[in-house]
């Protein structure tokens, strides 16, 4: 019997948590001849989440349908979301189908919470949620080396979120090394409400002469051993440790193309962050505060112009 039988015959809905990730450090530690940066990042996702849904039916021909809205509190996301092939969970969707050779209806409902081009992963976090949703609803349809081909094929951050838990992620994004023994991090996410594009960010940093990370490789692990083994008793040297851990490579090109990421990153000092970083290519900045209630003080003293937003948010320690 053709294993594919069983699955054109399967229906069934799920309902999936999409979680933003945060950057905790990068760096660029070199580049392959058809340009890719070759990067090194602790990724840790954030309990800031998108809500997706994915049904599934038997259908005459592969089809994939998928509607978005914005919750209400949201901050940084658009009124009107893209709903066809622009949008990566429906290519997600629509690869799955493809490379699986599955004739099945997708019907995907979206509720957007994570900002849109702020360096949060949103749009990854989706397309890595419905790969995960099909993967549990045709189970073996792909396998697991398949699924991930398909999902970096998606974008570079898109196999992390395949299993979404605090990483060690290298090369272009496909070397995914789960971490432990992170303790939970309490945010404060501030964005100037500027977009920044990766690749626009990517050819301000490589525009230095000395781009790329002299460490090299290994230089992220380290500094989260090191910080990681400090005395709990110890704040100052703790909050030193982590400070050199949240290093990123891309942030001084990311502050030129946009000098309020410099501001907001000194803000957030002045409040009493004990370390301060900015996650992915910017535009999102973040301060690690002592509790949720200096975190909250932080938020309501910040001083953001036009569509510039600040939130609360925490990073999930692994399972």
């Amino acid at each position: 019997m053709n294993a594919r039988a069983d699955f054109t015959r399967v229906s069934g809905r799920l309902e999936m948590a999409a979680p933003a990730k945060l950057n905790l450090g990068l760096k660029v530690v070199g580049r392959r001849a058809d340009g890719y940066h070759l990067i090194e990042s602790l990724f840790v996702p954030l309990d800031l989440a998108d809500a997706l849904s994915v049904e599934v039916a038997p259908a005459d021909r592969p089809t994939v349908r998928l509607k978005s809205s914005v919750a209400d509190d949201a901050l940084g996301v658009p009124a009107k979301l893209p709903s066809g092939p622009e949008n990566l969970a429906h290519r997600a969707a629509e690869g799955f189908l493809r490379e699986a050779g599955l004739s099945w209806s997708v019907s995907l409902e979206l509720l957007k919470r994570i900002p849109v081009a702020a360096g949060l992963g949103g749009g990854s976090s989706d397309a890595g949620a419905v790969l995960r949703a099909l993967d549990a609803l045709a189970p073996g349809a792909l396998g697991r080396r398949r699924l991930a081909a398909l999902g970096l094929s998606l974008g570079a951050d898109v196999p992390f979120f395949l299993s979404p838990r605090p990483a060690l992620v290298e090369g272009v994004g496909e070397r995914v090394t789960p971490v432990g023994g992170l303790p939970r991090l309490c945010l404060v996410l501030a964005n100037p409400g500027q977009g920044l594009s990766t690749a626009r960010v990517f050819e301000a940093f490589g525009s230095r002469r000395d781009a790329l990370t002299r460490a090299g490789s290994g230089s992220t692990l380290r500094s989260l051993s090191d910080w990681l083994a400090q005395d709990p008793g110890d704040s100052e040297g703790c909050a030193r440790r982590l400070a050199e851990l949240l290093e990123n490579d891309l942030a001084d090109a990311a502050r030129r193309l946009c000098p309020e990421i410099g501001q907001i990153q000194a803000r957030l000092v002045e409040m009493g962050a004990q370390a301060v970083g900015m996650s992915g290519s910017g535009a999102t900045s973040f301060g690690v505060f002592a509790n949720p209630s200096e975190a909250k003080s932080a938020i309501r003293n910040m001083t953001l112009r036009g569509d510039g937003w600040a939130r609360l948010a925490g990073t999930w320690p692994a399972r």
